[in-house]
């Protein structure tokens, strides 16, 4: 009886050091799939890029509707989305994207530009107004189209004739 109770004792202890072991190494996946997930998130964002600067439109639109999967809040990929469907002269998904990258991040100066350009095209004069008098308060690097915006709003102004 005593070595029954001796070999039941060794089992047991062989059996924790198993539930630890099974422990750090199911810690140790869960670690790694968490690494593989962030990095995963940014080459798809990386490669989406580099087709779009190949002008491979279809691979990198799907490449950036993947990176948005793994984070939705990516306004730099709804923003490669929202040029990509410009070039498809797809006016409602380009606006939606550009209108997602002003809910994410409302100073994104390109996001600000291409909204300009889309209410200029449906010769929305007050919207336009408005959105270059904010562009002015928030531009960097596209200051010098504003220029642009702001002479295509002066053929929009309506005439007084009277």
């Amino acid at each position: 009886m005593k070595v029954w109770f001796i070999m039941l004792m060794k089992w047991q202890m062989i059996i924790n050091i198993n539930n630890k072991m099974i422990k750090l190494i199911s810690i140790f996946f869960i670690y790694l799939n968490l690494i593989n997930f962030a990095l995963a998130e940014n080459t798809f964002f990386e490669e989406g890029k580099t087709k779009y600067n190949e002008k491979k439109y279809e691979e990198s639109k799907f490449l950036f509707q993947r990176s948005i999967v793994f984070n939705p809040k990516d306004q730099e990929s709804y923003l490669y989305l929202a040029k990509i469907y410009k070039f498809e002269e797809n006016e409602r998904e380009e606006q939606k994207n550009i209108n997602t990258v002003l809910l994410l991040n409302p100073k994104n100066e390109e996001a600000n530009y291409l909204k300009m350009e889309i209410e200029l095209k449906k010769s929305n004069y007050s919207k336009v107004k408005e959105l270059a008098e904010n562009f002015s308060k928030i531009c960097n690097k596209l200051c010098d189209k504003q220029f642009l915006i702001l002479e295509s709003l002066k053929n929009l102004e309506p005439k007084n004739e009277s």
